[in-house]
């Protein structure tokens, strides 16, 4: 097991980053905040969306396998239900880097996902948000780590 801060710091020394589930109406999607931030920090992020053409202003791809190139990393920011399949095309690609987003609600954490990710070799972030942990974090998403770690929302390790 590795502890989540280092988790989150290897994770987020990817510089070319899928986010699955970004919307093309972002008022409350969270998919959309780490998507904006991602690409705020100076990040190479896709906005993976099979129903979209654009969102935030840029193109969207309808798979992982789609994006030009390939990604090193995917944030997971659909329903929980959708990850497994997610999941499953991030290990036909090879991507080993794998962050199932989880705020206060249910986020897109499914547990059987990550359990599949694991046996086949991905470290998966199973909670949490990347805007909580250094160098795209927020005051307000410091603030909701402490909070979501005590809730169990965020792992102590993964």
């Amino acid at each position: 097991m590795t502890a989540m801060k280092k988790a989150a710091r290897e994770f987020l020394d990817y510089k070319r980053v899928a986010v699955t589930g970004v919307s093309r109406h972002p008022q409350g999607h969270g998919s959309n905040v780490v998507y904006k931030r991602l690409r705020e920090r100076g990040y190479e992020v896709f906005a993976i969306n099979p129903k979209a053409d654009t969102v935030e202003g840029d193109r969207c791809y309808e798979s992982l396998a789609s994006v030009p190139g390939g990604v090193e990393a995917v944030v997971i920011g659909t329903r929980p239900e959708t990850a497994e399949t997610t999941m499953r095309e991030c290990i036909e690609l090879g991507i080993k880097h794998v962050w199932m987003h989880r705020g206060p609600g249910a986020g897109s954490v499914s547990e059987s996902a990550a359990l599949y990710g694991r046996r086949n070799g991905v470290t998966v972030i199973d909670g949490g948000c990347p805007c909580m942990y250094e160098p795209t974090a927020d005051v307000g998403h410091k603030i909701a780590r402490l909070v979501l770690s005590a809730t169990g929302n965020v792992p102590r390790d993964v």
